[in-house]
């Protein structure tokens, strides 16, 4: 049979991260591509105890259907946990448990944006997120990164020219793929600028918990006086990849759209994996668990950095990020990192995932790639950062 694909599927090309995943799942390939937690991070024993814990007391709850909005005890504690950490929560504003962080992108994007209408990304960004919003057939408009953030000059350039500017998409902590943080400045001039030209923002802040050197930066949402700035979080990153819960905090009158749109895609997120969020939030020490996986990151990309100082060739730059779980490396000139990463994992069976991955609009010959160092061990970190770099040479 010949199927007919719609016109806002057809284009969309798989993930590079989620193809790479194919060569990453053999035992003798050494991934540093993905974005997963460091397993010793995640709380199994919790998460055995609390599940069994959650079925026995509250069966009739997690097996039967719940609120789109999503489980009230939840929504309490994650309110409560946003004003002490992060110092923001407006009257105005509401809270939506979703599946998984990605699921905000998409009930955003869903709910403020007809086909053509505009979508402002940082350039590069993550391909989730720059897949979900071509899905619904937006003009997607790439604004260049800079050491601390986005390039101000060239958004503002595109908020006076783009038509029907609907929301700029920001990653402010730790960015995927860059591992670059925005500056304080820089915060508070594109909340200014969104005001100015009267446009949402839509913060994505999975890794903002993840800060293991620095000073912590108020969230663009801790801005936000007038109600335009949608907030997405997850547990992803602090509890696990795999249960998928996430979180969105918008304005109440937008909340009722973003609800309805949620009603159409899932009816609510799994009940078992909100109680046991909540559990995690309400019974365990949240905080002292956080420090733990800080400390286990900054060991991990301490190391890799060192690895990468004392091996690669000085025609080699690369971010050194203050939190979260990835680095961005800039090849040599007239070097590819399709083909580098090509060649490294055939080769040299390392995986590392080409920048033009994250790319707004598609960029051949880009010299960029993405590492990951959460996921590895110190013994892969070291063996294949030794790969990286003598493939770097052979090429050079």
């Amino acid at each position: 049979m010949q199927y007919h694909i719609s016109d806002k599927i057809a284009p969309l090309k798989p993930s590079a991260i989620r193809e790479i995943f194919k060569y990453a799942g053999s035992n003798d390939v050494i991934s540093l591509a993905g974005g997963n937690p460091a397993f010793e991070t995640l709380p199994v024993e919790d998460i055995r105890k609390l599940t069994a814990e959650v079925l026995e007391q509250e069966s009739k709850t997690v097996l039967l259907y719940s609120q789109s909005a999503g489980h009230i005890p939840l929504r309490n504690a994650l309110k409560d946990y946003l004003s002490r950490r992060h110092g923001f929560l407006k009257e105005y504003d509401d809270l939506m448990v979703t599946t998984g962080a990605q699921q905000c992108m998409d009930l955003t994007c869903k709910v403020l944006c007809n086909e053509r209408d505009t979508v402002i990304c940082e350039d590069p960004s993550f391909i989730g997120s720059l897949n979900c919003f071509r899905s619904y057939n937006t003009n997607l408009v790439g604004i260049p990164m800079e050491e601390d953030g986005i390039h101000l000059g060239k958004l503002e350039e595109a908020l006076k020219t783009e038509k029907n500017v609907r929301f700029i998409y920001l990653i402010p902590n730790f960015q995927n793929p860059t591992g670059i943080t925005m500056s304080l400045e820089k915060r508070k001039a594109v909340y200014a600028l969104a005001k100015q030209y009267d446009v949402m923002i839509l913060e994505d802040n999975p890794y903002g918990d993840l800060r293991f050197e620095g000073e912590e930066l108020p969230c663009v949402k801790s801005f936000d006086e007038d109600g335009r700035v949608v907030y997405a979080g997850s547990f992803s990153k602090i509890l696990s990849t795999g249960i998928r819960v996430g979180y969105l905090v918008a304005p109440q009158e937008l909340m009722a759209k973003l609800e309805v749109a949620k009603q159409c895609t899932d009816v609510h997120t799994s009940m078992i994996a909100q109680l046991l969020c909540h559990r995690f939030l309400t019974e365990r020490d949240i905080d002292a668990h956080i420090s733990g996986i800080k400390g286990v990151y900054a060991h991990k990309c301490g190391l890799m950095l060192k690895e990468m100082d004392d091996r690669f060739p000085k025609s080699v730059t690369y971010t050194r990020p203050q939190g979260g779980l990835f680095l961005w490396v800039t090849l040599p000139e007239g070097m590819d990192g399709g083909e580098y990463a090509t060649r490294l994992v055939k080769e040299h069976k390392v995986c590392v995932v080409p920048g033009s991955a994250f790319s707004v609009k598609e960029a051949p010959g880009s010299r960029n790639i993405r590492l990951n160092f959460s996921s590895s061990t110190d013994e892969e970190i070291i063996t294949g950062i030794t790969k990286c770099a003598q493939l770097l040479k052979d090429m050079l």
